[in-house]
């Protein structure tokens, strides 16, 4: 088996389903690992010797629900893809599931050619992505506004003297935005330059970022008075409200 192959772990706690997705990933040339709970599945992804790639994460599971295991993977500092399986159809679950950090979330029962598919786009944006962190512009080191104070040469990050983490792509948006405070930066243009991808793409991946950099910066992310969104024209950056 090679080592080079991407490591995907499939959590969920009905075996036929986790070992027909391994089943169907392998073939497809990744190496899987499954877990059954919330528990081995954390167990897993924190075992830095064999590094994951992707989770597919189901929601509904005893004990420990997919919500709070990959809000406690987001909350460890691992930004590794996250695809969220679930019966639930509701638009307040696929919101919670954004929230706490997923990438996708797919509806069961679903069609396992559209299943491989989004895993193999996550991990190409993601690798796509992580290539060209380093790339950015090296004139801005340190920056602040508000409460908030960013060194970007040492990615320490302060909000009211208090030390907290971000992730490197989290980090590369935020100074996307800072570079180009108070102009109005459409979606597809944040999608082009950011991650690389067609400005037409459905992906809720810029949304899902811009939500977590609110909820660390904004007195109220309800209403974001820093990152705000113009309607029907995109996000901008205001250093003061």
């Amino acid at each position: 088996m090679s080592e080079n192959k991407q490591h995907i772990l499939v959590v969920d706690d009905e075996e036929h389903l986790a070992v027909g997705i391994k089943f169907n990933l392998e073939a497809e040339g990744f190496r899987v690992t499954t877990a059954s709970d919330g528990p081995e599945a954390l167990e897993a992804i924190e075992n830095d010797a064999d590094p994951v790639d992707l989770v597919v994460l189901d929601l509904m599971m005893p004990g420990m629900s997919g919500y709070e295991v990959c809000e406690r993977i987001r909350n460890s500092g691992r930004h590794m893809p996250v695809l969220m399986l679930s019966a639930r159809t509701l638009s307040e679950d696929r919101t919670q599931g954004f929230d706490v950090g997923a990438n996708q979330y797919m509806v069961k029962p679903f069609e396992l050619d559209e299943l491989i598919s989004r895993i193999k786009n996550l991990l190409s944006m993601f690798n796509q992505t992580s290539t060209r962190i380093a790339q950015d512009s090296p004139d801005l080191k340190v920056y602040e506004f508000a409460n908030v104070k960013i060194n970007f040469e040492t990615y320490e990050i302060t909000v009211d003297d208090r030390p907290v983490r971000l992730t490197q792509l989290q980090l590369r948006v935020l100074k996307y935005f800072i570079e180009r405070e108070g102009a109005v930066v459409p979606r597809p243009q944040l999608l082009e330059d950011v991650w690389e991808l067609p400005g037409h793409i459905n992906t809720r991946a810029p949304d899902q970022v811009i939500r977590q950099l609110r909820k660390t910066f904004e007195p109220n992310p309800a209403k974001p008075v820093h990152l705000v969104t113009i309607r029907d024209a995109g996000y901008r950056f205001l250093k003061e409200p």
